[in-house]
């Protein structure tokens, strides 16, 4: 059962604001926050976070960023990015600005304390529409730093982004370790990588990892082993100890016998003139065991055909990576937090 000592992350913005401000100010250390996860792909897991664990991640953040500031805070602040944005403004000695406060960016930003770094955390669907209004990218072209994580990230966004003046940071990590844990592919101080020899599974080590499910010891036992958190994602460490993720380890998705990475299958399809966003999963299929299945949204008054898209994959992957089945949608359905909501792509394929 869940314990009823620990501090639950819930509330609006201004009331989690409040909520971690009593946290980190108070003494002795206090019980863990409860940070719940996106359950992005099914049901969402109840994180603990000791106050060590979400300063040693803000002060790693401000030595890597090289600066500390205000943070504008653009993301649900109950789930871990959102805390940590609040924790990391606090700390640095200014209340978060809430985007929810004001009609846009521009804005917020506006509404800024001047003369400090101004920084902000996106995941990549927001700074794509973000970047559509030049109103918002002059706003954000002042920011210190973007940090943007909270899915796969494509290079030609991030050229936008940084092509507009906006610098970008792409991070990896997850409530389990305290938000991102791995800036631009290098691990922040103290952090530690090592992938299974067996299964390239991404494991995780140092001050910012959680102390377990709340409620769940044995997920607990089985994700964190002798001080390591055993992730979902499978990646490569190079020779220099850089990460290149490979995608979660469920994403590989086995069909007709042949392993099909989804991810990259997603990537090839974002890059098609066409499309504006895309997504690619494997569904059950008693023919094939699963099939590839792609969601693509077009871009404004373009039209295409399922055998484009599928040839377009195949100019670059192996044609056996070719989607069995494109499904055109308005948007791309997504979690409050800006995920992907997987669950209900797969039963939207389902129908």
């Amino acid at each position: 059962m869940p314990s009823s000592a620990l501090r639950p992350v819930h509330g609006s913005a201004a009331e989690v604001v409040e909520a971690v401000a009593a946290w980190l100010a108070a003494d002795p250390e206090p019980d863990p926050l409860v940070v719940e996860t996106s359950g992005s792909t099914g049901r969402p897991k109840r994180v603990r976070l000791s106050r060590r664990a979400v300063l040693a991640s803000g002060a790693a953040t401000a030595e890597v960023l090289g600066a500390s500031g205000q943070w504008l805070l653009a993301l649900p602040a109950t789930y871990v990015a959102g805390v940590q944005v609040v924790a990391r403004s606090l700390t640095a000695g200014h209340r978060p600005v809430l985007l929810d406060d004001h009609a846009d960016l521009a804005a917020a930003a506006a509404a800024m304390t001047p003369g400090v770094p101004h920084l902000v955390s996106l995941v990549p669907t927001q700074l794509l529409r973000l970047l559509d209004d030049p109103a918002t990218t002059a706003a954000l072209r002042g920011f210190h730093t973007v940090l943007l994580g909270g899915g796969p990230i494509d290079p030609a966004l991030r050229e936008r982004a940084e092509g507009a003046g906006v610098r970008v940071v792409a991070t990896y990590g997850s409530a389990e370790t305290a938000g991102g844990c791995v800036y631009d592919g290098w691990p922040l101080p103290g952090v530690r990588l090592r992938t299974d020899a067996a299964t390239g599974r991404l494991e995780v080590a140092g001050p910012t990892l959680f102390d377990g499910y709340d409620g769940d010891p044995e997920l607990t036992a089985d994700v964190l082993r002798d001080g390591w958190f055993r992730t979902s994602d499978a990646a490569r460490l190079d020779a220099d100890g850089r990460l290149t993720l490979l995608g979660r380890l469920d994403d590989m998705v086995v069909s007709g016998g042949v392993n099909v990475p989804t991810p990259a299958v997603a990537r090839r399809l974002r890059a098609h003139p066409d499309v504006a966003e895309a997504e690619v999963l494997g569904v059950p299929d008693e023919e094939w065991g699963q099939a590839v299945v792609a969601f693509v949204v077009p871009r404004t008054g373009a039209s295409f055909d399922p055998s484009a898209l599928r040839a377009w994959v195949v100019a670059e992957h192996p044609r056996t990576w070719a989607p069995r089945r494109v499904l055109v949608l308005d948007a791309i359905p997504l979690l409050p937090n800006g995920k992907t909501d997987r669950v209900r792509l797969r039963e939207g394929a389902a129908r």
